[in-house]
C-alpha cells in the first residue's frame, strides 16, 4: 500500500465513523419500540445504562482514564447521569410508546433548540441575533406542527409523546450547558466521564426500577438482540466511542453535526421498513426544525 492510498484510507475513516455513528443512533429508536412491547420503560432504560456502562467502563479502564480522585466532583457526574441519561432516556422511551419511531426520531432533532434557549440563559457568551430567534421559532413551529393529530382518536396520546420527547431533549439541552458550565473545566477525559455519568445512572435504575417481567424480552430472539447489542453496546457504548473519535479528529463544533442525521433514519425506517403511516406534514415538520438548526448555527 502505497503512502497516498494510507493517507485517503485515514482520511475516509471519520467519514465512515461520522456515518456510522448517524447510523447507529438513528436506529435506537425502532429498538426501543420493539422492547416497548415486551417490558416497561424503566427496565429499558435499566438495560441500556448497564449495559453501556460496562462497556465504556472498560474501555476507559483499558485507556488508564479512571481515578479514585475524580470522585470529588461526584455531584457533576450524579447531575448529570440525570440528565443525559436516566431521565432523559426515560422520557424518550415513554415518548416512543405513544408514537411512531420515526415521528419520535424526527422530533429528537429538537434537541439543539432546547440547547440555545439555555444556553441564551445561563451561558454569558451566547449572543442572541435575529437570524437565532428566526431558528429557534422555525424550529419549534416544526414541533408543533408535528405535534398535530391525524385523528381526534389519538389526540391525547400525540401530545403526550410529543411532550414526554420535547422534555427528554430539553434534559439533553441542559446537560450540555451544566457540562460547559461545570464539568469541561474539570479537563477529565471525556471517557471517564462518560463512565461516571452512566454509573451513576445505572445506580439509580438498579434502586428504582421494577423487576416483574424484567426478563420477558428474551420471549423474542429479535428484539433481545436489538436491546442488548443495537441499543445497550451499540447504539450506547460503541456510539460514545465513535462520538470521542469524531471529537478527536474533526472537532467537537463538526462531531455534533451528526445529530442531523438520526432523525432521517428513524424517518426512513418508519416508513420504509416498519411501514409506520408518516404522512407528508411529518416531513414537512422535520424539515422546519432542520432549518431552524441550521439558522442557530449560521452565526457560529
Amino acid at each position: 500500500m502505497t503512502t497516498q492510498s494510507m493517507r485517503s484510507e485515514i482520511n475516509l475513516l471519520p467519514i465512515l465513523a461520522f456515518c456510522a455513528l448517524g447510523l447507529i443512533w438513528g436506529c435506537n429508536f425502532i429498538y426501543i419500540k420493539m422492547a416497548a412491547n415486551l417490558i416497561t420503560p424503566m427496565q429499558i432504560v435499566l438495560y441500556r445504562v448497564v449495559l453501556g456502562f460496562i462497556c465504556v467502563a472498560a474501555y476507559a479502564i483499558f485507556k488508564g482514564y479512571i481515578r479514585i480522585s475524580h470522585l470529588k466532583y461526584s455531584i457533576h457526574f450524579a447531575v448529570m447521569s440525570l440528565l443525559a441519561a436516566s431521565v432523559y432516556y426515560l422520557a424518550y422511551v415513554k415518548g416512543i410508546v405513544l408514537l411512531m419511531s420515526g415521528v419520535a426520531g424526527a422530533l429528537s432533532g429538537s434537541v439543539p433548540l432546547f440547547s440555545f434557549i439555555l444556553a441564551v440563559i445561563f451561558i454569558p457568551e451566547e449572543k442572541i441575533t435575529l437570524t437565532k430567534i428566526i431558528g429557534v421559532l422555525t424550529g419549534f413551529a416544526g414541533v408543533v406542527l408535528i405535534a398535530m393529530p391525524s385523528g381526534s382518536t389519538i389526540l391525547e396520546s400525540n401530545i403526550k409523546g410529543v411532550l414526554y420527547i420535547a422534555f427528554g431533549s430539553l434534559c439533553l439541552g441542559a446537560s450540555f450547558v451544566y457540562a460547559k458550565k461545570f464539568v469541561m473545566p474539570l479537563k477529565l477525559p471525556t471517557a471517564a466521564l462518560t463512565a461516571y455519568q452512566l454509573g451513576f445512572s445505572s445506580l439509580t435504575m438498579l434502586l428504582f426500577t421494577d423487576y416483574k417481567g424484567i426478563g420477558a424480552v428474551f420471549n423474542d430472539l429479535h428484539t433481545a438482540l436489538g436491546l442488548f447489542i443495537g441499543l445497550g453496546l451499540l447504539g450506547t457504548s460503541l456510539a460514545y466511542i465513535i462520538y470521542y473519535y469524531l471529537v478527536k479528529e474533526v472537532g467537537t463544533v463538526t462531531a455534533s453535526s451528526v445529530t442531523y442525521i438520526p432523525p432521517v433514519v428513524a424517518l426512513f425506517i418508519g416508513a420504509v421498513i416498519v411501514g409506520e403511516p408518516i404522512t407528508i406534514t411529518d416531513y414537512i415538520a422535520t424539515i422546519m426544525i432542520f432549518m431552524g438548526i441550521f439558522l442557530l448555527r449560521k452565526n457560529k
